[in-house]
């Protein structure tokens, strides 16, 4: 679900207003439905940041409090005394970005990143904390992701990160930049087990059901100095890219566990080892429901599992399918775990594990259309086979046949729906040396139509129903929907850094941000705003910090000094809405600053 603003007219005036949106698909693709209308709280109702400070109530951490959003306390000239302004010298100057870096800052504050790493990395001989520089690349993450060249031309003086950290513009540049990057890396392991107790107590989460899934990033450039970049599989369709593959645990709500960093070439079910192995470590061995998808599947990793005493739910082989054609054919036992979707349990041989039959009506849809796409093609591939042959135009029979090849390799899904023959004609009156017959198999046309939309799971959990077990490893989306949030919204690709270590800096980085947003998702869905950040940022985005500076005068006219103060402009009705309902008020004023004249 997402936010959508709405506008209309009324009696002249333009109104604002909020919808929350769910998108869903139909037959004729994905169309939108208004959940509910919003504008502020009434006092009856509970904001967001009183849904969260009721989760930590009773814990160790104590409830969050509206100061994690103030900016930092000035000392100030006294403004007690009526001062005398010329209005007609009022200008407004130093316009910056304000919304989306303070709402970021906060939370930073909120999971309490500024103390951890404070203590993990002590003030020293540097002249900006090292801990201040890692808030500024992961806000700069978060805000408008970029590299570390934009992030001192650009983005960093265009923002109020200056007046909420105390860093001066010019103290943010590209070498100060990458060391920053390079003191953090140490202390990922520590981030991840302080992030695990954080957001368990923020969101109440629970870590017994883990999903783990795997993608890849690509290179620009060489990377002669990391040994980990490889040309591999790559999900991001640039094989002509070096890559690296980064394995991500999630919880079930989608909450970032931990991550490993593999070189490019790795199979996927090589990792799984390698990252059980370092879940257990940190967090130690415990009765662990790990869902995994079908690439991760090898008998030497369930039998670690098993060895572990960890529960498992994963994905098979589509080849799998065709040893359950039995209990496909059979239309008993079948149960609905959600619409348009059926499940049904079958034991495994040795009574250890259950295997679970699943057809969806959706998913059927969908292949049978990608099989009669592919049909097509193939077919008017063979017709052009056929009237090259007839021509006389192909004439070799090795040529033909490597024709053929690489026909059926482009539509492969349809490989098996014909049985063809190629011959070399003996005594021919036409220009024809070659013939090509192709006829349907019908084998193949019933095993499609039979096994469209259906896929088998496999579990050691035999005492849980199937509807539940689908469930659980369908939750596995929210990995994937993790992996495209790092990619799209946080920009992880390309990498542009060479070097192996700023590379897992980076993508720290990119973790660190991943874990600000599903912070911000958690806290609107407490806030009944859904659960896509993205709107609410670019909107808090158009909030700006300024000063407006005055002319003072005196008695008899004259100039005496010039009054800077630092402002906030006021929220429009839509974005005090959305305040409204996260619970946190927006500040008025940074600070003041007067000049005496003559003073630059």
């Amino acid at each position: 679900m997402f936010l959508k603003r709405c506008e209309r007219r009324k009696n002249g005036k333009a109104h604002s207003y909020w919808a929350l949106v769910e998108s869903y698909r139909t037959a004729r693709g994905s169309r939108h439905r208004v959940i509910a209308y919003l504008g502020e709280l009434a006092p009856s109702e509970t904001s967001g940041w009183a849904q969260l400070g009721r989760t930590l109530s009773g814990k160790r951490r104590t409830r969050p409090e509206p100061s994690l959003f103030d900016p930092p306390h000035y000392d100030e000239p006294a403004d007690d005394e009526p001062t005398l302004v010329r209005l007609r010298d009022l200008r407004l100057e130093r316009l910056r970005n304000f919304g989306d870096v303070w709402l970021a800052w906060g939370l930073w504050r909120l999971l309490e990143l500024d103390a951890l790493l404070d203590r993990l990395m002590p003030e020293g001989r540097e002249e900006i904390p090292w801990h201040q520089m890692a808030a500024i690349l992961t806000i700069a993450r978060f805000c408008e992701p970029s590299s570390e060249l934009h992030i001192e031309d650009t983005w960093y003086r265009g923002t109020a990160l200056d007046d909420l950290l105390g860093v001066p513009a010019e103290k943010v540049h590209t070498d100060r930049l990458y060391a920053a990057l390079d003191h953090l890396l140490p202390h990922k392991d520590a981030l991840e087990q302080h992030l695990r107790q954080r957001l368990g107590d923020l969101f109440d989460l629970k870590y017994e059901l883990l999903l783990y899934d795997i993608t890849s990033t690509y290179f620009e450039g060489q990377c002669a100095a990391n040994p980990l970049a490889r040309r591999g599989y790559s999900r991001d369709s640039r094989p002509d890219c070096l890559q690296v593959l980064i394995g991500l645990v999630v919880t079930e709500d989608g909450f970032p566990l931990g991550y490993q960093v593999f070189a490019g070439n790795r199979n996927d079910a090589t990792t799984v080892k390698e990252v059980v192995t370092a879940m257990e470590q940190k967090y130690g061995r415990a009765n662990r429901v790990w869902v995994m998808d079908r690439g991760m599947v090898s008998e030497e990793n369930l039998d670690l599992l098993r060895q572990t005493k960890a529960s498992y739910i994963v994905g098979t082989p589509k080849a799998m399918l065709r040893g359950f054609e039995q209990a496909l054919t059979d239309h008993h036992d079948w149960h609905t775990a959600q619409e348009g979707v059926e499940v049904k349990r079958v034991s495994g041989p040795n009574g250890q594990e259950v295997f679970i039959l699943a057809r969806s009506a959706d998913r059927r849809a969908k292949e049978q259309a990608m099989h009669e796409r592919f049909l097509i093609r193939l077919e008017e591939g063979l017709r052009k086979l056929e009237a090259a042959m007839a021509s006389g135009r192909l004439r070799d029979l090795g040529l033909a046949n490597r024709r053929l090849g690489r026909l059926l390799e482009k539509n492969w899904r349809a490989s098996g729906a014909f049985e063809i023959r190629i011959e070399r004609l003996r005594r021919s009156t036409t220009k024809a040396h070659l013939k090509i017959a192709w006829t349907r198999n019908v084998r193949w046309s019933e095993w499609t139509s039979l096994a469209d939309g259906c896929y088998v799971l496999r579990s050691n959990l035999c005492d849980v129903d199937p509807a539940t077990l689908w469930k659980r490893y369908i939750q596995l989306t929210d990995a994937e929907w993790a992996f495209r949030i790092v990619k799209d919204e946080l920009s992880i690709r390309p990498i542009w850094h060479q070097k192996a270590e700023r590379v897992q800096a980076h993508i720290l980085v990119c973790f660190l941000a991943y874990v600000l947003w599903k912070t911000l998702a958690g806290w609107m869905h407490r806030a009944r705003l859904g659960d896509a950040p993205r709107t609410l940022v670019e909107e808090l985005a158009k909030i700006k910090s300024g000063d407006v500076v005055l002319q003072a005068i005196t008695q008899n006219g004259q100039p005496s000094r010039s009054i800077r103060l630092r402002c906030v402009t006021e929220p429009d009705s839509a974005q005090k809405a959305l305040l409204s309902r996260l619970g946190i008020k927006l500040p008025r004023r940074l600070r003041r600053l007067d000049e005496a004249p003559g003073q630059p």
